[in-house]
């Protein structure tokens, strides 16, 4: 894949269905009883690994216009003929790893070659204080040996490291409990799954609990899912960086959990409204304006502590930003960005240095000096779809040509990427 330099970005994008909330929705629906109607669902490489693995479970799923996924209530699930498979999803193998804990036979759950090198302890030992058998390689890893047991116990914990899927995978094992699960947050991550089963949220010293009680009765819904923040971020970031944009990201999730980067590019100095803000599935949804004028005059700034975990996702485009801004940007406290699909920071600062941009890399971020024009050059994408996506970005302003060296790898999150950045491109 080739990008060229933009003279600038106009356009109407619908982004794709939320990543986060279509898989959360698909576990959610087949813990159900009954018959649940999707829509919007995206239908990406990711999201098919979960759908695949639930029908692996006796789950019964049709895709169509909309997808629909008839449930098999909480402990109702088919012993799997072969071994589960979840690709390159993390998402996948976390919160499935809850649900298979409480199960009465024995499974097992691998992935891809960057799937098997994620850390998996983080999930295991909540399981195992809960009382679930399950086993990993010697390095914690996948593949994941998960055995039958009658019941789990209920459990309060803290969670160590801030993660979305951590907490998750909890609250899918509280749900198999005898007794109340809480799940207690230093810092708060994504709440969509407490937010798509209407738990119990409070607040304490600062921390957020979550409380998960046993036989939850999970009703068929009909779902609306947003459009992605996370993959919208990566037009949000063009339309701010190249003279003369103005794009407007349709039907986006706006939960707060999420939009942290819109956060960071506004302090950076980027013109980001919100409209036609409203509620559908007990979360924010609305429309995305981002405007640029004709000179870019944005201003570097440091990422670090509570902020991480709400704009982990979005750091690679962001680092994109930086290097068009004026002054230094600095990542810190990020060094969970190396357990993602690849290295995040080796890929960033590789990639950043090919573009000349002079960078220090750290064990946990990064630092560079921003306002230098980049060269377009070959983007090694390490197989990650958002390394593949900002870098694409990082080609529109530079010059020359840049080579983007898997695209294929987008499909990952966001299929249809590379034909909406050519239908808003000028």
């Amino acid at each position: 894949m080739k990008i060229k330099k933009a003279n600038n970005l106009a356009g109407i994008i619908y982004p794709p269905g939320d990543k986060s909330i279509s898989h959360r929705v698909a576990f959610i629906s087949a813990l159900s009883n009954g018959v649940n109607v999707i829509e919007n669902f995206l239908l990406s490489d990711d999201t098919l690994r979960t759908l695949d693995c639930l029908g692996e479970l006796g789950v019964e799923i049709e895709i169509s216009e909309k997808l629909m996924i008839k449930g098999r209530g909480v402990k109702n699930f088919q012993k799997p003929r072969s071994t589960l498979y979840a690709g390159n999803s993390g998402t996948t193998i976390r919160l499935l790893s809850g649900i298979l804990a409480g199960q009465n036979f024995n499974s097992e759950i691998t992935g891809d070659d960057s799937l098997r090198k994620r850390p998996m302890m983080r999930i295991i030992k909540p399981l195992r204080m809960m009382g679930a058998k399950i086993e990993a390689t010697e390095n914690g890893t996948a593949p994941l040996k998960i055995y039958a047991v009658k019941n789990l116990n209920s459990i309060e914990y803290e969670l160590e490291i801030p993660s979305a899927q951590v907490k998750s995978c909890i609250i899918f094992a509280g749900l198999h409990a005898e007794g109340k699960t809480k799940i207690i947050e230093k810092v708060q991550t994504r709440d969509h799954t407490e937010r798509l089963l209407g738990l119990k949220v409070s607040s304490e010293d600062g921390k957020k609990i979550i409380e998960v009680e046993p036989g939850i009765k999970i009703e068929n819904k009909y779902y609306l899912i947003p459009g992605d923040i996370s993959s919208s971020a990566f037009f949000i970031v063009a339309a701010s960086i190249i003279p003369n944009s103005h794009i407007v990201v349709k039907n986006v999730s706006l939960n707060p959990t999420r939009t942290g980067f819109i956060d960071v590019l506004r302090k950076m100095g980027a013109m980001i409204e919100f409209e036609n803000v409203r509620e559908v599935s007990n979360e924010q949804i609305g429309d995305v304006i981002v405007k640029s004028g004709k000179e870019i005059n944005l201003k570097n700034l440091t990422l670090a502590g509570d902020l991480i975990p709400n704009v982990i996702d979005e750091i690679p485009v962001l680092a994109v930003a930086g290097a068009v801004a004026e002054g230094v940007f600095e990542v810190r406290n990020a060094r969970d960005l190396r357990n993602k699909e690849s290295d995040r920071i080796k890929a960033i600062v590789k990639n950043l240095r090919n573009m000349g941009i002079e960078i220090e890399e750290y064990e946990d971020g990064f630092s560079f000096e921003g306002g230098k024009k980049l060269k377009g050059t070959l983007i090694q994408t390490y197989g990650d779809h958002r390394i593949a996506m900002a870098f694409s970005i990082a080609g529109l302003v530079a010059e020359g040509e840049t080579v983007i060296d898997n695209p294929e790898c987008v499909k990952i999150s966001f299929p249809n990427f590379y034909e909406i950045l050519k239908n808003v491109l000028n």
